[in-house]
Order: C-alpha cells, then sequence, then structure tokens
C-alpha cells in the first residue's frame, strides 16, 4: 500500500465553482496508483469542495443563486463582520456544503460519472487562492 499527498492551487474570481477535475485527473494517473481511495481536502473555512455536474453551466449558476437566497449577506444576525459583509454568510454556506471528498480510483483514474466534475466551491465576492491538498491511498 501506498500513500500520496499533493496540493493544488485554485485561483478564483469571486463567488462560484471553480473546475479542477484535469488537475486531478493528471496527478492520479502520474502517480501509479491504479486502485485506491482518493481524497481532497479545502484547507480553507469560507470555500468548499463539492461533485456536480461539468456539462451544462446554468447548474453551476443555479446553485450559486440558490445559496445566495439561502445563506444572504448584510443579515443582522451576523456578529461575526470582521472581514466584510460576506464574511459570515461564507462561513456558513461552506458548513453547508463539503470540506473533503472522497472518490475511488480505479484503472489510475478517479471514478467519476460521465456528467460529474470536481469543484472549488467560492463563498466569498473578492478573488482567492485555495489549496486543496490531495491524499491518495492504494497500490
Amino acid at each position: 500500500m501506498r500513500q500520496l499527498f499533493q496540493e493544488i492551487a485554485v485561483p478564483t474570481r469571486g463567488k462560484g465553482l471553480y473546475a479542477f477535475t484535469p488537475q486531478v485527473r493528471a496527478w492520479v494517473e502520474a502517480s501509479g496508483i491504479r486502485q485506491g481511495l482518493l481524497t481532497l481536502f479545502i484547507r480553507h473555512t469560507s470555500a468548499s469542495l463539492l461533485i456536480q455536474e461539468n456539462c451544462d453551466p446554468t447548474v453551476q449558476t443555479d446553485l450559486e443563486r440558490f445559496l445566495s437566497r439561502l445563506v444572504p449577506e448584510d443579515d443582522a444576525i451576523y456578529e461575526h463582520t470582521l472581514e466584510g459583509a460576506d464574511d459570515m454568510p461564507a462561513h456558513v454556506r461552506a458548513a453547508l456544503t463539503q470540506t473533503h471528498l472522497a472518490i475511488p480510483v480505479a484503472d489510475a483514474a478517479p471514478v467519476l460519472g460521465t456528467w460529474q466534475g470536481i469543484y472549488v466551491f467560492e463563498h466569498r465576492r473578492a478573488a482567492q487562492t485555495r489549496h486543496v491538498t490531495l491524499h491518495l491511498m492504494g497500490e
């Protein structure tokens, strides 16, 4: 059994979904591990990870609209506004979504459905660079 680690930087331009599936696929393929388990972890509290449809971009737009309605900015219930009006809503959105993913690996590739892509879901308005740690275990 082997284990490998890698960090991928994903630049964002504000709220929305940012695909990084090709980088993940390339790293898994180059790893030499044919069967195993890939774990991804985002090292931030105001962004998250999603596996989501990668064909129709309106799915991504609709997800962003839905979360914006569910978790509005400038709500009077928030005390934590240290980094701006979008700070606490970003934390709530990250709490409602996922900070880690587990994806099986078979034949040296992540096992994803035909229309599935791996995304950083940015919850802040400003551009960021998000860091995702990849851990691959297998043989």
